[in-house]
């Protein structure tokens, strides 16, 4: 069953219009009732309007208000969560290790809830036809860049992943129409990612996005937008830890699902890889 409807509402508050807000604070607060509710029932209830309603869904990118009850009502059906803990000064190593793996797990579980599946779709089928892909992040968000060129590459994928950006812009300058420009930034608003996916659309190469849920300059910026979740975490748990590892399971999940398509190829290639790498490691 659908679920991450609560997830997306909290991600998305504090960017909604205040009369969608409403709306969303009413679901967040009420998410039993909601789900029993029609359109009107709904934008009664919070004090607003029909149409408020129905530009909440859009504003949410789900395919409507049917949509946000089936993941909201999989919400109530899943077992309670732990959600995100930060540590404690002078906390145990064995208490760090609980709540970390615990945190770790809960962000995938997040952000796989959040999947627009025909938009990922969409991204599999621009990444496989690509003839180059130029992976673009600043700090973090560049190391996701440098774990998705390594991947593509073992499967005779000609990647970039270049942490110069003027080095990038130079590449982009020249990029085939024919390649695509995958953007990294949980933000959405990394000053150097977003000149290059500009740089990119000039240029008429296909442009990719990975943020956090939500409107952003990035997601509003390129053709096709994935995206991960987070939360309201205190400084230990911000950006650098818990979206790294979304990042990576979005990077992951791209990845197998080529490899799933191309199965045959995608296993002779890594063999191939996996060979040669094994030479490197003889000792003379």
């Amino acid at each position: 069953m659908a679920a991450g409807g609560l997830k997306i509402l909290e991600n998305s508050f504090e960017r909604l219009p205040q009369s969608e807000k409403k709306i969303a604070e009413f679901i967040l607060g009420n998410p039993q009732e909601f789900v029993n509710s029609t359109v009107s029932q709904l934008s009664s209830a919070a004090e607003t309007s029909d149409a408020a309603v129905i530009r909440l869904c859009k504003s949410l990118g789900l395919k409507g208000y049917q949509d946000l009850k089936i993941r909201v009502a999989g919400d109530l059906a899943k077992t309670e969560q732990q959600g995100y803990r930060d540590i404690e000064p002078n906390e145990t190593i064995y208490s760090i290790v609980e709540k970390m793996t615990s945190n770790s797990l809960q962000i995938i579980r997040d952000t796989s809830e959040m999947v627009n599946y025909e938009v990922l779709e969409e991204a599999i089928s621009l990444l496989s036809k690509a003839k180059s892909i130029h992976f673009c992040g600043v700090g973090a968000s560049a190391i996701v860049a440098a774990d998705a060129q390594q991947k593509f590459l073992r499967v005779k994928k000609t990647a970039t992943a270049f942490t110069d950006m003027h080095l990038v812009a130079t590449l982009i300058a020249n990029a085939d129409p024919e390649d695509v420009v995958f953007g990294v930034s949980f933000s959405g608003e990394t000053n150097e990612i977003l000149n290059i996916i500009s740089l990119a659309k000039e240029r008429g190469v296909k442009t990719i996005g990975l943020t956090h849920y939500g409107q952003s300059s990035l997601s509003n910026l390129c053709d096709v937008s994935l995206f991960t979740s987070y939360s309201n975490e205190a400084p230990f748990r911000s950006a650098a830890t818990s979206s790294r590892l979304a990042q990576l399971h979005i990077v992951d999940i791209l990845f197998l699902a080529m490899a799933a398509r191309n199965y045959e190829e995608t296993v002779e290639y890594i063999d191939k890889s996996r060979n040669a790498i094994k030479k490197m490691k003889k000792k003379k």
